[in-house]
């Protein structure tokens, strides 16, 4: 039976960096409030529903995500986790009060998103002007080792998720971490150290194209990240349009969700070691304004009909190993978001739902 692991973003409550960079109590809430329609049936702002403008300091809105998750037939969630090196970590407070209180009591697992964060600018032509906010740095045997220490009591729940009985945990930008088969053969040892059985590494790839490189590192499986695949396949169909829309006419870029659905599962995702990632949506002009990258026509009809695609194509995979990444649970920011909102209501948890009992139901 597919496993169906959504990425959560941590960001909607309030902390000392982003009101010192973004302005006094930001959350991605504004953002997402203040956007505007960029173009003839473009749908904006998308505003949520029945959980509203929620803080992730409220233990009551993490409860109801997770039951609402468990509703759309998902296993568990992956906390996007910030760790910049010499023990500095981000947005790390929703992840800390679900492993310290023990609710929700609902899967989880971690994805270090280990890169660095800048103000973007916006300008095409010169991506070196923009503002480093915070940078990703990699302090060593004693800095992984103290990172690990950090996070050991999430470890040992019986909530995370595991694979073969490994920690399922992703590394998100594994290519430009030289020391990166140090870091994992050092996490595996204290792992075992500690009682546990190791670590079931991933790393992120774009339609297979590094595969074998990111295995040979170490990893044990790659997922395609299929926004960068859908971006590169449907950019070589139109890009002079599409170019030429950006730069003098500062109109975003905007890909038909019913097309790009054809790229978003490659052939390669049948295979072990190989795990798919699918997208209910996306529009990332609350952020980008009108160089965003947008999915237009997306429903969860469509939805549905990916979802059960990438149930299918991983159906003959070992057991444990037929894990479907969904991104994202709540990147209201990007526009790829499965909680409720005011336009679909919560169309996309009960598409994913019915993807799911289709694909499991006797014929």
């Amino acid at each position: 039976m597919a496993r169906l692991i959504a990425f959560y973003l941590p960001q909607f409550h309030q902390i000392p960096e982003n009101n010192k960079w973004w302005g006094e109590g930001f959350t991605e809430w504004i953002n997402v409030a203040k956007a505007r329609p960029l173009f003839k049936g473009h749908h904006q702002p998308n505003l949520p529903s029945e959980l509203g403008f929620y803080d992730l300091n409220s233990p009551d809105i993490r409860t109801r995500q997770a039951e609402l998750a468990r509703e759309a037939g998902i296993e568990g969630f992956c906390y996007w986790h910030y760790w910049f090196g010499n023990g500095k970590r981000l947005l790390e407070m929703p992840f800390s009060e679900v492993v310290k209180t023990g609710k929700p009591d609902f899967p989880f697992s971690l994805g270090w998103a280990n890169h660095s964060w800048y103000k973007k600018l916006w300008d095409p032509d010169n991506p070196g002007k923009d503002k480093l906010l915070i940078e990703q740095k990699y302090g060593g045997q004693h800095d992984y080792i103290l990172h690990f220490n950090h996070l050991l009591d999430a470890f040992h729940d019986d909530r995370y998720i595991k694979v073969n009985g490994k920690l399922f945990f992703i590394i998100y930008d594994p290519l430009n971490f030289e020391d990166v088969t140090n870091f994992m053969n050092i996490w595996q040892n204290l792992a075992k150290e500690n009682g546990l059985n190791g670590f079931y590494f991933v790393g992120t790839d774009f339609d297979s194209r590094n595969k074998q490189k990111i295995l040979s590192l170490g990893f044990d499986a790659i997922y395609n990240n299929d926004t960068f695949n859908i971006h590169h396949k449907c950019s070589n169909i139109t890009k002079g349009i599409h170019l030429l829309k950006r730069k003098f006419l500062k109109m975003p870029t905007v890909f038909d969700y019913r097309k790009a659905i054809d790229f978003m599962v490659i052939d390669d995702c049948k295979n072990n070691g190989v795990i798919p990632m699918i997208v209910p949506n996306w529009d990332h002009s609350p952020r980008s304004g009108a160089n965003a990258i947008i999915l237009k026509n997306s429903t969860p009809a469509y939805f549905k009909k990916i979802a059960k695609f990438a149930i299918d194509i991983v159906k003959n995979k070992p057991e444990e190993e037929q894990i479907i990444l969904i991104k994202s649970w709540n990147e209201w920011g990007e526009g790829n978001y499965m909680e409720p909102d005011l336009k679909y209501g919560k169309g996309y948890i009960n598409a994913l739902r019915e993807a799911v009992e289709e694909n499991t139901t006797p014929k």
